[in-house]
């Protein structure tokens, strides 16, 4: 059976047989920029396409290098990269944003605890975005829930 799913994680249809998890959190880094974290898993017909943290800093104001890994550590001994991935229907995203590959990092974080994002940034140091328990809470919900009995 399905978990029951939250108020903040929305499923959705792109199109015909291709629902996607969404969950949306409004974030702050340590320099007090604003960032929008969603992490979706997006399904084919077929099963899970993947999933994806895409971060969205404030246009004109955060330029994310795009080719490189976004570091997540949990201010204990773990620490995981995620390299940057575009899904098969993005096909580009604009200056202020980069999406992450985090299906491994979702499968191996155990419980909510908070976590910290260090973005990489053209030119800059990385902005480092603080992820309370409560929306970590949220991920591993998303990530363990299910559509259609696809995992």
């Amino acid at each position: 059976a399905t978990p029951p799913a939250l108020a903040s994680v929305h499923v959705y249809h792109e199109r015909p047989g291709q629902p996607t998890l969404r969950s949306q959190q409004s974030l702050r880094d340590r320099n007090d920029r604003s960032w929008q974290a969603i992490l979706f898993k997006r399904y084919r017909p077929d099963g899970l396409e993947g999933m994806y943290l895409r971060l969205v800093g404030f246009p004109g104001i955060i330029d994310v290098a795009p080719q490189q890994a976004l570091t997540i550590d949990t201010g204990t001994a773990l620490r995981w990269q995620a390299n940057p991935k575009l899904d098969p229907p993005t096909p580009a995203l604009p200056s202020n944003t980069n999406q992450y590959d985090v299906a491994d990092v979702m499968a191996a974080l155990q419980k909510a605890i908070p976590l910290t994002l260090r973005v990489p940034l053209q030119g800059k140091a990385p902005s480092e975005i603080i992820v309370p328990p409560y929306a970590v809470k949220e991920w591993r919900e998303l990530a363990q829930q299910t559509v259609d009995g696809v995992n």
